[in-house]
C-alpha cells in the first residue's frame, strides 16, 4: 500500500486563504515544480501535498488560460476525443492555458449534450441510425389500405379471357349484353292467393239469389184488360 503524503489530523481543509496561495507561489518560482510529497513542509504550510498540487496547477499557474473556450477550442476537444477518448490530460496538453479538470468538465457540461443534438454518439463519435421512421397517418395512406385489403378486391369486376386471348371485364359491351351491364338473374315467380272457402260459398249463394229474382220477375203472370 502507498505511504500517505502527510498526516490527515494536522492538516488544514477548506478553501485556501490569500497567504496560503503567496506562500506556495514563492516556493514554486523559487525551486520549481515537483516533490510534491515534501512541498508543505519545506513551503511552511499546512495542507497535504495532493491540495497543494491542484491549487497550484487548476488555479496558481501564472500560464492559466480563463474564460470561456472558443470554437476552434472546442473542434479540437473534439477531435481529440475521437483519437484518445476519456484522457483528459493528454487532451488538455494540446490546449495551452487549461487544465485536464476543466476540459473534462466542459465536456460533460457542453460538447457531449451538443453532440447528442447533432445526432452524433458522443461515445464513437458516429451518427445514430436509431431515428424513428416517419409514418404516414393521413388520406392517401387510408386509401391505400383500403384499396390493398382484401375486402376491396371482391367488389372489383370479374375478368375473363376470349377466344383471341384478350382478357375484357365481365360488364364489356357485347351482342348479349348491348348496355354493357352485368347479367343479372331476375327469374320471378308469380302466386296467385286462391280465395278461402267461405267467401266462395257466400259469392255462390249471392249469385243464386240474384238469379232466383230475375227469374221471378220474369215469369209473373200479366193480366190484360179488355173493354
Amino acid at each position: 500500500m502507498r505511504k500517505p503524503c502527510c498526516d490527515k489530523q494536522d492538516t488544514n481543509k477548506g478553501a485556501w486563504s490569500k497567504q496560503e496561495d503567496q506562500k506556495l507561489i514563492d516556493y514554486i518560482q523559487a525551486n520549481g515544480e515537483g516533490r510534491w510529497r515534501t512541498l508543505p513542509q519545506a513551503a511552511g504550510l499546512l495542507r497535504c501535498g495532493k491540495s497543494c498540487r491542484l491549487r497550484w496547477i487548476n488555479y496558481l499557474r501564472p500560464d492559466l488560460k480563463r474564460g470561456n473556450f472558443c470554437e476552434d477550442e472546442e473542434d479540437l476537444i473534439i477531435k481529440l476525443h475521437a483519437l484518445l477518448g476519456n484522457r483528459w490530460s493528454l487532451i488538455a496538453g494540446r490546449l495551452p492555458g487549461r487544465t485536464d479538470n476543466e476540459v473534462k468538465n466542459y465536456w460533460n457540461s457542453h460538447l457531449r449534450r451538443k453532440l447528442i443534438k447533432m445526432g452524433i454518439d458522443p461515445n464513437n463519435h458516429k451518427l445514430r441510425n436509431n431515428r424513428p421512421r416517419p409514418q404516414n397517418h393521413g388520406a392517401s395512406g387510408s386509401t391505400t389500405a383500403i384499396l390493398s385489403s382484401p375486402e376491396s378486391h371482391a367488389c372489383q369486376p370479374e375478368k375473363s379471357q376470349g377466344d383471341n386471348g384478350q382478357v375484357s371485364d365481365a360488364g364489356s359491351y357485347s351482342e348479349e349484353n348491348p348496355n354493357g351491364l352485368p347479367d343479372l338473374n331476375l327469374d320471378l315467380t308469380i302466386t296467385i292467393v286462391s280465395p278461402s272457402n267461405s267467401t266462395v260459398e257466400e259469392e255462390r249463394k249471392e249469385n243464386q239469389s240474384a238469379i232466383s229474382t230475375e227469374l221471378g220477375c220474369a215469369s209473373s203472370p200479366t193480366l190484360l184488360l179488355f173493354t
